[in-house]
């Protein structure tokens, strides 16, 4: 029977799981399902969660790592037309409260080893009626369920998804896609791409529910197959990779740079990679270039954000090309052809500035948001009147069009006068061999008002001194950009929940009584 309702992320799904039903559609360890039994459970969630009274459009919190279970979620809330939020299963319980309560979700699912968390806040969630926990008895509920299609009828407007920002500065904001931009977010991420065919292999290292998601759709569309992971972990990842015939991932720099580093990154044979998309974080030049050594001419990078992704993507003959009056290494891409970049005065958004100028990056795409989530003043602060979301990143467009990303916006350093990046030294510092991981932020100056300081995480055996390090920033960025302290630290730096470290925390304790963290002369 046909259903109607456009092009949504279901209609298509549906489609897609009809034309390639005896493919295989997940992977996760020993198991795998057919797209055919895939969706088959996906319906026979949809029917059981429709059973507890949902109607379209209700949200429904999720809370789990990479499993057979998680693909069951991401179909069965599409095909019922419930609205996923999906939790970090890193944050605190105030931020679980704070996701679930904005969003005011109805039910939430989540794995048995975090039932406890969610079961510990049921009573500050007012809207919250159900929780659904996958314990050993959610596979012999799920297949008393009926596999009829409910068949819901959808809009491409609905909403399909609530993700959330990092919250690195107050809490995180839900950021809403409809099926309409959850699927344009989708295609332009592919964009850029070697062609996906029926049968190629994408691994998720990262949680479905997160970064990792946006390449999943577009592998189901195209008949391919999502291999998952629960967790990341360097050799086995490698492994994977040449055992399964991986042809596309999802990476952060520092998981990149765990695997070229790897010994075992030179033995194994990677034949079928096609694509190994970084993304979340700047990346040193170092990395990229012993990643393109070992791995070949596979990378690739974009830009964007929860808000408004992609906007920016790169392949590597560009990433790795000489381009006159340009930078492509230290740059981010150029913008993707159906996607707006402007650079906007930070303090008269209505303002574009002139191309070498830096300032706030604005992006109007397919992919970006209406609004945050319940939120109308974070929402009127980061939309311009003419439709663009203002990213709080600061940077820059050269005259070819490349954007390079400087920093945050509100970790900008202002010493004596002038505004210092922290991100330019944070990857001057990351171009040494002796530092695998380096955070700048501001510390308090009698002098200068404020003035940068510099906490790394050295390579194990390596030896480096401050002296070195003040002198290697004052080289490559001039005098008045170097820090005037290094600390170093044998513990990883601290990072969010999605894994992007946090300035705010290695400054604190800097600025300890006093009023305000921001200092003049």
């Amino acid at each position: 029977m046909a259903v109607g309702g456009g092009l949504t992320v279901t209609s298509l799904m549906r489609q897609s799981a009809r034309y390639n039903a005896h493919r295989i559609a997940v992977r996760f360890k020993h198991q795998q399902l057919t797209y055919s039994q895939a969706w088959q459970r996906g319906v026979k969630l949809a029917n059981w969660l429709l059973a507890l009274n949902l109607k379209t459009g209700d949200r429904v919190g999720v809370l789990e790592d990479n499993s057979l279970e998680a693909q069951d979620c991401f179909l069965g809330c599409a095909i019922a037309g419930l609205v996923r939020v999906p939790l970090y299963a890193r944050n605190a319980a105030a931020s679980h409260v704070h996701m679930l309560s904005h969003t005011d979700c109805r039910l939430v699912i989540v794995e048995a080893h975090y039932a406890d968390e969610i079961e510990q806040i049921f009573d500050q969630l007012p809207a919250l009626e159900t929780v659904l926990i996958r314990d050993e008895t959610y596979e012999q509920h799920l297949m008393a369920c009926s596999d009829k299609d409910p068949e819901v009828i959808l809009d491409p407007e609905d909403w399909f998804v609530i993700r959330h920002t990092g919250g690195t500065t107050g809490n995180p904001k839900g950021v809403a896609y409809s099926h309409r931009s959850w699927l344009a977010a989708g295609r332009d991420w592919f964009y850029h791409f070697p062609p996906m065919e029926a049968g190629d292999v994408c691994l998720h290292v990262g949680p479905i529910s997160h970064g990792s998601g946006y390449l999943y759709t577009p592998t189901w569309l195209a008949g391919g197959t999502n291999v998952l992971v629960d967790h990341f972990e360097a050799e086995a990842t490698l492994k994977l990779l040449s055992s399964a015939q991986v042809g596309y991932l999802f990476l952060v720099p520092a998981m990149l740079s765990m695997l070229a580093r790897h010994p075992k990154a030179r033995e194994l044979s990677f034949e079928r990679l096609k694509v190994m998309q970084i993304g979340g974080a700047p990346i040193a030049d170092d990395t990229a270039l012993l990643a393109r050594e070992v791995f070949g001419d596979v990378l690739y990078q974009g830009y964007g954000q929860t808000e408004a992704v992609p906007v920016c993507m790169m392949g590597p003959k560009e990433w790795f090309s000489e381009v006159e009056g340009s930078k492509p290494l230290r740059s981010a891409g150029r913008t993707l052809p159906f996607a707006r970049l402007e650079i906007r005065d930070p303090d008269a958004p209505e303002i574009e500035m002139a191309l070498g100028e830096s300032g706030e990056i604005a992006i109007l795409c397919d992919g970006q948001m209406t609004g945050f989530w319940n939120n109308p003043a974070a929402t009127e602060e980061r939309m311009t009147q003419d439709g663009f979301v203002l990213t709080g990143d600061i940077g820059r467009l050269d005259a070819n069009g490349y954007l390079y990303v400087l920093d945050r916006k509100d970790d900008m350093i202002i010493s004596g006068g002038y505004n210092i990046w922290p991100a330019e030294l944070e990857n001057t510092l990351l171009n040494h061999p002796a530092v695998i991981e380096a955070a700048v932020y501001a510390i308090p100056d009698a002098k200068w008002g404020e003035t940068p300081a510099a906490s790394c995480v050295l390579a194990e055996g390596a030896v480096v001194s401050e002296t070195e390090l003040i002198a290697l920033c004052a080289r490559e960025l001039g005098s008045y950009k170097k820090p005037t302290s290094v600390f170093f630290q044998k513990t990883p730096l601290p990072k969010s929940p999605v894994g992007k470290i946090q300035r705010k925390t290695l400054r604190e304790p800097h600025w300890a009584g006093q009023s305000r963290r921001v200092a003049g002369n």
